[in-house]
């Protein structure tokens, strides 16, 4: 299937000519940076860059004020859950709206809502409120606007670049997007003593204030000449899911998430391991290098992207990526030093990085654009919904058979799955652009 054709064509958004001479030596191995020469990209990624920490600030702070509240970790997942609820609804519904209306317009109306939770946020910690439920409302709300925006954020991805850059364009956001996981969360270690814990909420609001300056200079994004007007409700939403069904390279990529995600994602076990099997370097230590593995694993193979994302066949890519993942993970489990843990860790998010480039170049290539909103709502909710899976799926299996034993299983389990979903169903394996 050839589906190269380039966003200027489709949209209208001249995009400058590719013709820089093959990279040679280390270059090849280099991140590919084709994506960031197209003004309007160059935009939304930068966005990103700034967005990726901002968000992270208050991804920990809500859970730290949480519990200096209640001293309970019951009431921090209570929270978690109260966020999570919205998100998939939203993300689902967005979805729908971000192919019926500019996505421009709806990213401007969802970044600035995002941002004004957050200085909501900023409000009610620094009058010393100390409510719980007016902190699970705010969490709940933010993250409504964060599912209606990420639908459209990432579908509009493809109106931006030229099709053969996609999975570049996706590792410059993926890896931008894991920097934060692992600088967000120390740089909020560092500042809550410095600066207190109201003034990460604020730094985040005025984060999103260069976001939404960013977005507003992107080109209009409406629907496509062409497109028949409807509303978003649920029978869109539902013809979203019939498009999936029967399309199988679509289908086949989000099984592929799940099978990864809910059965080699064994972070719920980091505690039980760092104080049980990696004790001996200290708890704290071993917890902390367990957590940051796979981000900086993810981080890593983005910054050696060139080494893959000009490869034509996808969906080759996707399964050897997912297989490498789950051995990486068996790897793990098996690991008696913490040391070699946390290589096979980094291995599995190098795998990881691979998967999200090209799982997400698929949905976006493989699906005509009045569809890619309601595919990325649905992509959400699988990337949010499979690790939340794999904490209760781990967490029982650990408690039944050990840390090591859950985890060493897990992996061979996405291995097997995943070869035969290749097997049974070749459409992913013959998916190329």
């Amino acid at each position: 299937m050839d589906t190269s054709e380039s966003s200027s064509t489709e949209t209208g958004i001249e995009t400058p000519a590719d013709e820089a001479p093959p990279r040679r030596g280390w270059r090849r191995w280099a991140m590919d940076t084709r994506p960031l020469r197209i003004p309007a990209y160059r935009r939304l990624w930068s966005s990103t860059i700034v967005t990726a920490v901002g968000s992270q600030l208050t991804a920990v702070a809500v859970p730290k004020q949480i519990y200096d509240i209640t001293h309970s970790s019951a009431w921090v997942g209570y929270a978690s859950l109260a966020g999570l609820v919205p998100m998939v609804a939203f993300a689902l519904w967005g979805g729908a709206v971000a192919d019926t209306v500019d996505r421009r317009k709806l990213l401007l109306v969802t970044n600035t809502g995002v941002a004004v939770t957050s200085l909501l946020f900023w409000a009610q910690a620094v009058t010393g409120l100390d409510s719980v439920v007016v902190l699970m409302v705010l969490l709940a709300l933010q993250q409504a606007f964060f599912g209606l925006n990420a639908p459209a954020r990432t579908a509009s991805i493809a109106r931006l670049v030229p099709g053969e850059q996609l999975p570049a364009a996706n590792a410059l956001g993926s890896t931008v997007m894991q920097t934060g996981l692992v600088a967000g969360p120390l740089l909020a270690g560092v500042l809550i003593p410095v600066i207190g814990l109201p003034e990460l909420y604020l730094i985040d609001a005025l984060a999103l204030c260069v976001t939404v300056w960013a977005v507003h200079r992107l080109p209009a994004l409406p629907p496509l000449d062409g497109t028949a007007a409807r509303r978003a409700g649920l029978r869109e939403i539902a013809a979203g899911f019939r498009y999936i069904s029967r399309h199988k390279v679509l289908l086949l990529s989000f099984l592929a998430d799940i099978v990864a995600m809910v059965f080699g994602m064994p972070r719920a076990l980091f505690p039980q391991l760092a104080a049980q099997t990696y004790g001996s370097w200290g708890e704290g230590l071993a917890l902390g290098v367990l957590f940051a593995g796979i981000p900086v694993g993810a981080v890593l193979g983005g910054l050696f992207s060139g080494a893959f994302s000009r490869a034509r066949r996808h969906g080759w890519m996707v399964i050897g990526a997912v297989v490498g993942w789950g051995v990486a993970i068996a790897g793990f489990g098996l690991s008696g030093n913490l040391w070699v843990a946390v290589v096979f860790l980094a291995a599995a998010g190098v795998a990881d990085m691979v998967s999200m480039v090209f799982r997400g170049a698929i949905l976006l290539s493989a699906a005509t654009d009045e569809m890619r909103g309601r595919m990325q709502g649905v992509f959400t909710v699988v990337v949010a919904g499979g690790p939340r899976l794999a904490d209760v799926l781990h967490g029982t299996a650990g408690a039944a058979f050990g840390p090591r034993a859950a985890v060493a299983g897990g992996g061979a389990l996405v291995v097997v799955l995943m070869l035969v979903l290749a097997c049974a169903v070749p459409a992913l394996r013959r998916y190329r652009i």
